[in-house]
């Protein structure tokens, strides 16, 4: 293994053309370097991103069915990376994202990596470090990883050798949604291998409307967390009937809490648990998928080259939104990082988003929280505030 693995960063996208270029436009202004980007796509995704400056150096593959365990395996076929970093289409790395994620790799008994996803509101931690039981139960870790347990791997914020996933057999496609990478993470903990959380490698997951739940988070099905369930137990626990009692009560008091807010009614509860069922129905009769080969590594092709261009840093005030974030748009389109923090006389507190056209934007109040432990009201000035979140973000946002 060399001193710097060849690092390959997979996209797999069904559905979401749209979040697909936003999410490929993210990984191209990376400061790692060199890296490649695979992506495997339905043909709307493909098309979304096909204009994009850089995509001609994108290697692709057709998606034809929605089964993201069968596309990374197949996206895992097309790496030539020593390393392989998955990131979800719904997903954008903080530019320092695949530094920190492949850090820990210098220790050559390090098999696989994880990180920090932030939620919607682009501060707040949705997943931090977790680890991962034989029933497929994550809980917070925050000391040593206890026994009978394995490091949890966030499937929108992970890394994995390639001869490590080659000897697990590549990615169960039993497991089309929900699971898959706990699976994985599993395996990798009975096989003996080490995995690492690396806390400042992190990704914006937008958490987006896809075929199993709405713009809302209300599920649309719960046919693939039954079947899923299923699967992951019989490979896994010796209490399935037990847990499976649970998940059933865990996920009719989840529904029953959309039917009192009033986002569904006593119907679609009912719909969606009967789909719940079947899909457990589903999992037991299901036949146990044999390993994959990912095949001979061919040739590595960098996406961008040379070294990473200076990020810019732009802030201002609310009504100076237009020109900065123009500005940071142009600096955009030529592969730099850009954040523009544009601050209002408020108490709001802070969001950050990344734009359509690349640009890293935090806005909210000159006196507002960005951290949502911090009080309601602090008086800054407009300087010293603009410092503070700098540094915030020191190692995170810039190297």
């Amino acid at each position: 293994m060399s001193e710097s693995p060849t690092v390959s960063v997979v996209i797999v996208s069904h559905g979401r053309p749209e979040l697909l270029r936003r999410a490929a436009i993210g990984v191209s202004q990376l400061f790692h370097r060199p890296f490649e980007l695979v992506v495997v796509a339905d043909q709307a995704g493909l098309v979304a991103i096909s204009d994009l400056p850089f995509a001609q150096w994108i290697k692709t593959g057709h998606q034809a069915g929605a089964n993201i365990s069968a596309a990374r395996n197949q996206a895992a076929g097309l790496a030539a990376g020593e390393i392989l970093a998955f990131i979800d289409d719904d997903a954008v790395p903080e530019p320092t994202w695949l530094n920190h994620l492949t850090a820990p790799f210098a220790d050559p008994e390090v098999m696989a990596t994880t990180g920090t996803v932030l939620g919607r509101n682009g501060i707040s931690v949705q997943w931090g470090q977790r680890s991962v039981d034989a029933e497929g139960v994550a809980h917070p870790l925050n000391g040593p990883l206890p026994v009978g347990q394995a490091v949890k791997l966030e499937g929108t914020n992970m890394a994995i050798r390639r001869q490590a996933l080659q000897t697990l057999g590549g990615f169960d496609p039993g497991f089309t949604f929900f699971l898959d990478e706990t699976d994985l993470a599993w395996r990798l903990h009975k096989a003996g291998m080490r995995a690492g959380f690396a806390p400042l490698a992190t990704v914006h997951h937008g958490y987006a409307e896809s075929l199993r739940r709405n713009a809302s988070r209300i599920p649309r099905s719960l046919f693939q967390i039954g079947a899923s369930s299923v699967i992951y137990l019989r490979k896994h626990s010796d209490r399935m009937d037990q847990r499976l009692t649970e998940i059933l009560q865990e996920q009719s008091e989840r529904v029953q809490r959309f039917v009192r807010s009033g986002q569904i009614d006593v119907e679609e509860m009912r719909r969606l648990l009967d789909d719940l069922r079947a899909g457990m129905d589903h999992g037991r009769a299901a036949e146990m998928a044999p390993p994959h080969d990912l095949g001979t590594p061919p040739d590595f092709v960098p996406l961008v080259g040379g070294e990473a261009p200076e990020p810019l840093v732009l802030s201002g005030r609310w009504f100076q939104r237009r020109r900065l974030v123009e500005t940071a748009r142009q600096a955009a389109a030529e592969g730099r990082s850009s954040s523009v923090f544009l601050l209002a006389p408020t108490v709001r507190a802070h969001r950050v988003r990344f734009t359509r056209s690349g640009v890293w934007l935090q806005s909210g109040g000159l006196f507002g929280p960005s951290l949502r432990d911090q009080p309601r009201f602090r008086p800054w000035g407009f300087a010293a505030r603009i410092a503070a979140e700098e540094a915030r973000l020191h190692g995170i946002r810039w190297p």
